[in-house]
This record gives C-alpha cells, structure tokens and sequence, in this order.
C-alpha cells in the first residue's frame, strides 16, 4: 500500500527565503492623480500619506518609497515618469510588493497593466490593488486584472468620448478655446477670450508688413532673431515655419478656426490634422483683430504666388524674385562676374539661362541699369498722379465690391448643412431598414451631386471675395503711397518695394515695370 508523506514547503512564497527567518518585504506604492485640479491635488497628497503610514505601520513590512505622479493621464504608461521609475527599482530587486489604490490608478489600458503585472511577477515581485482586494501572486489574481482593467480601459474610453462631446459642443456654441502660450500677440482676458498684448501685436504687424513688402519667411526669421525677439514659445532662435503659421493663422485677422485637429486613439493621446473627418467650425468677428481682414488676404495671395509654378522665390535682396524673363518666365538672380580680379561686378541675369541646353536671349543688367529704367518708368507714373489716384479709387469701389458674394455664400453654407443631414439620413435608413439598393443608390448619388456642385460654387466664392480683399488692400496702400510720393531723383529701397509688382526683361531696350495697381510701363 502507498504511503504519502507531504513535504512542507520551507519557502517563503512573499519573500523567497527561509520560512524561519524574519526577513522583512520591501514594500513600495504608487499614488497618481490625471488633473492638475486643486482638488485632485487635495486627494493624491492624502493618496501619500495614507501609503507612507500604512507601509510603516507593519512590522513585516519595510517602506521603500511612494512613487507618484501628478497630473498624467493612466491610459499609458510613455510619459508616467514615476511609474517608469518604481518599475525600475522593482526589476532591480529594491521591491518586493507594490501597492496601490485600484487598478485603475495602475493603468487605464488593458495590455499596459498586463504587461507590466506579468514582468514584475517574473522577477518576484507582487502587486496589491486594494480597492479589488486583489494580489498578483494569488491564482485567480491575472483574471480578475484583466476584468477590472478592461473596464477600467472601457471608462476611460466612456471619458474621452464625453470631454470629446463638450469639446464639440463649446465649438458649435463658437466658444473658442486657445493655447495663449502658442499664439504671439494675444493673451486671456479677464472674462476669458483674447485679448491684444499691443506690444507683442507691434511684432506681428511688422511680420505682415516685411512679407509683403517682398521679404521671405527664412529673413524675417534671421532678423527677428538676430534682434533678440522672443518666438510666440519664448525660444530665442525663430524658425521660417514659425513666421509662416503667423502669416497663416486667421485669428490675426480676429477669426477662429476651431478643430483643426482631433484625437485619433484615446488611449495614445494621438492627434491628427483634421481633415474632413470631423465637423469644422469657423467663428466670424470673434475677437479683436491685430491685422486688418485686407492685410491678412494679401498675405494669404502672396504667400500662394510664391508657391506656384517652377520658379523658385527669394527674397534676400530688393531685386530678388522681382524681374522675370520675358522669354522663359523665369526670375532674375545675382550673378558675380570676374569674382577674382579687379573688374569684379554683380549682374542679375536669368536663373534658367542654361537649363536644359536651351539659352534664353534676355540679358543681364547691372545694378545702376536697373535703377535707372525703375527712375524713369516710376516718373512717368507720377507725371499724372492725381488722375491717376482718382482712376484707382474707381476702380477699386467697383471691383472689389463683395456684398453680394457675402450673401451668395450664406446661402450655399445653409444649403450644404441641409444636404449633408439628407446624406447621413439616407446612408443610416440604408443601414437600418431593407430597401431597392439602386433606388437608394440613385438617391444618394444625386445627393452627393447637389452637395458638390454647392461646395464647389461655395469655394469659389470663397476664392474670388479673398481675392477683392486683398486687392483692395493692395489698392490701398498703392494709393497712399502715390499720395506721399514726389518726382523721383535717386534710387530708394522703399519706393521700389512699395510701388513694383513685377519687372519683365526682354532686351535693354525693352524693360516693363508693372506696378502695384496693375499699370504697366515699358521704358
């Protein structure tokens, strides 16, 4: 007959030493709170103090640390620098039990807890979520962390949806909501909103102005840094995209553009550029301008004339990107001649003279030959200034008239909304009730017409009222420089960037200045 004896165990399964030798546990806790809020301080302080007297209060135990972090989202563990540590420490043997409040101060996410229980369980070392009553040692303990961290994962998922939600509402009700930190020139206002910070509005201005006047984006960004201005992030050194979100960013112009981007992943945090896939709202007069609407357009058309076609823009000197070949339509750039010996000089010549074996005809002209031919064609300009200024002010109350476009656009706005709600009734019925898949097809695609036909006019629309804008602007500056300006006798900076649109080189005989108001003058 078999006889069996049990051996007993003389493991501490806790500690791994010997069962009679009083070794205490190295005991840890993890204290987080996901708000920087006064009151959710209120509650991890007490999170600490609670850990460090419970720790110390057992004999068997003794307190290594409370690991916290404040402020830090639970849905991953990337940025929790606190966690990362006491990890840390665990898997270098300074721990031998971890304890926490619940599973939900652990991780928020599903296969982070896991992860991180099934590691540290490999190196010995066990966890306590006290709120679950649950160890990690214990058999059924894996179980009931994946079933309490999956509703953990699901809540914060439920969070996310709900603060989305809010988001979107305050967008819908055109309450904006602004990184103040981000943005040069404005700042919170007593009650909220934005409010101008004229000194840093100064900056911004001058960014418009030297932009339009010609300047690139990378020599604004050497200047602005070489004075020592600060960036809208209070870095010392300004970068060409940084002057170019300016130029771009419609709340210089006292609009607001609001979710520009959304949260793709709740559990990442990670954001993408919206585009298209979720409503946009765009809040009209919503704050004090810094640029006028006119100034901003300008920018807008400038910034598009640069970019457009296969000539490359400069702005580092006055006559860069300025004088264009008649014969190829390429720019003119400096070239030195005889760089090395004593008839050195600087020439502007064709860029795209030897491209692709084919040589343009045009010539080179110095710097004094193209001086001298702006004298001339500018004085002819002035010659009848003031009809000419009565001619422009004309023309521009009658082209530039959008008041019609405006309510056109109003229409085709209200238009669209109605379209788009048919749309998504059409497909949500389609998905819920049975019914003739080509009569429904028909009905979608005729809806889906309709909608872009509206969209297309509305963007056209949109186009040619941005174009009037700037235009205008364009006019009007024109305008109260010709009603500075005197005959011309020498060469000035100011006057040629103020007045020249464009130069177009095709003999020296045969040199056209078109100025800011479209007249062209051939000298």
């Amino acid at each position: 007959m078999k006889n069996v004896t049990m051996i007993p165990a003389t493991i501490s399964r806790m500690t791994q030493t010997p069962i009679n030798e009083q070794v205490k546990r190295k005991v840890a806790a993890y204290a987080r709170v996901s708000t920087d809020q006064e009151e959710q301080l209120t509650s991890y302080e007490a999170q600490v103090d609670y850990y460090t007297g419970y720790i110390q209060s057992r004999e068997d135990w003794e307190f290594v640390s409370v690991y916290t972090d404040e402020g830090i989202s639970g849905t991953n563990t990337k940025h929790r620098e606190g966690f990362k540590s006491m990890v840390e420490d665990a898997l270098a043997g300074k721990i031998d039990l971890i304890i926490t409040k619940s599973v939900s101060r652990f991780a928020r996410n599903t296969v982070d807890s896991l992860t991180t229980i099934r590691k540290l369980k490999d190196n010995g070392v066990e966890c306590y979520f006290e709120k679950e009553n649950i160890w990690t040692f214990d058999g059924k303990g894996e179980l009931l962390i994946t079933i309490m961290s999956s509703l953990a994962q699901e809540e914060s998922r439920s969070i996310s949806e709900n603060v989305t939600w809010g988001h979107r509402k305050r967008f819908a009700d055109g309450k904006v909501m602004v990184a103040y930190s981000c943005l040069l020139g404005y700042e919170k206002g007593p009650e909220g909103g934005l409010v101008v910070n004229e000194e840093q509005a100064k900056i911004v201005r001058r960014i418009y102005r030297m932009f339009l006047e010609g300047i690139t984006c990378f020599s604004i960004a050497k200047q602005l840094t070489a004075e020592g201005i600060p960036t809208p992030m209070g870095k010392e050194k300004w970068r060409a995209n940084t002057v170019e979100s300016i130029l771009t960013n419609e709340k210089y112009k006292g609009d607001a553009l609001l979710q520009k981007k959304y949260t793709v992943d709740f559990l990442t945090k990670r954001m993408e550029k919206n585009t298209g896939q979720v409503p946009q709202y765009y809040v009209e007069n919503d704050h004090e301008a810094i640029v006028s609407r006119e100034v901003f357009e300008a920018a807008q058309q400038e910034m598009a004339r640069r970019r457009r076609g296969n000539k490359r823009y400069s702005g580092v000197g006055i006559f860069s990107s300025k004088i264009v070949c008649a014969e190829c339509g390429g720019y003119y750039g400096a070239k030195v001649w005889h760089s090395n010996d004593k008839y050195r000089r600087v020439v502007y010549r064709c860029n795209r003279k030897y491209d692709n074996g084919s040589k343009c005809s045009t010539p080179a002209l110095s710097e004094d030959e193209i001086k001298e031919a702006f004298l001339k064609a500018v004085n002819i300009l002035l010659a009848d200034k003031k009809e000419l200024i009565q001619d422009i002010e004309e023309l521009r109350d009658m082209l530039c008239d959008n008041d019609g476009r405006e309510e056109e656009r109003t229409e085709l706005r209200a238009e669209m909304t109605v379209l788009v709600e048919a749309i998504e009734a059409a497909v949500s019925e389609n998905a819920r009730v049975a019914q003739d898949q080509k009569a429904y097809q028909k009905k979608y695609n005729e809806l889906a017409r309709r909608y872009e036909e509206t969209k297309s006019r509305y963007d056209e629309l949109g186009e040619q009222i941005a174009d009037n804008l700037a235009r205008r602007e364009k006019l009007t500056l024109f305008i109260k420089a010709l009603k500075k300006q005197d005959a011309v006798t020498e060469f000035d900076d100011a006057v040629w960037s103020t007045f020249v649109e464009s130069v177009r080189v095709r003999t020296k005989e045969d040199i056209t200045f078109v100025f800011r108001d479209g007249t062209e003058i051939t000298v």
